[in-house]
């Protein structure tokens, strides 16, 4: 997997927060003119849990969005462009959260729709319900390989 900073959103990036919807992390700039993301080759969307995802004493939810919009502060109010979404984790304290709020989870891996017209500003938004999560970080980025795809030496599955 080739990775550089200019296709990674979220490094180590908390997403502690209260309820609602946010921007996180770097924000791509695409352009002004609408282009193919991947060249003609396809692009995967990876979402990875760097540190368990707790929240404040009850449990919640938290959902992650790849979205686009004309402005480089992605807007958070449903304007946006959504081009790809996580399941809605429910999360809670270390003892109880599920498989995909801890630590070393991958939360999404996803291709990037062919043939999408993308604004001129790509980024993720979270959005938490419920109650506020009081800890956590996700790393975020675009490579050219599934995250946790195998790689075989003979290319046959």
């Amino acid at each position: 997997m080739i990775l550089d900073a200019r296709n990674e959103f979220c490094d180590a990036t908390s997403v502690v927060g209260d309820a609602g919807t946010a921007l996180l992390g770097n924000v791509m700039d695409l352009g002004a003119v609408a282009r193919d993301l991947g060249n003609g080759q396809p692009m995967y969307f990876n979402i990875t849990v760097d540190t368990e995802i707790i929240t404040a004493g009850s449990t919640g939810t938290i959902q992650f969005f790849l979205a686009s919009d004309a402005q480089a502060a992605i807007a958070t109010d449903g304007s946006a462009t959504i081009h790809a979404t996580s399941a809605s984790i429910v999360t809670d304290d270390a003892a109880v959260n599920g498989a995909l709020a801890t630590a070393g989870a991958t939360i999404l891996c996803v291709a990037l729709p062919q043939g999408t017209t993308y604004e001129r500003y790509l980024g993720v938004l979270a959005t938490i319900g419920t109650t506020s999560v009081t800890a956590g970080k996700i790393n975020a980025f675009l490579s050219d390989i599934p995250r946790g795809n195998p790689a075989y030496a003979d290319g046959i599955a």
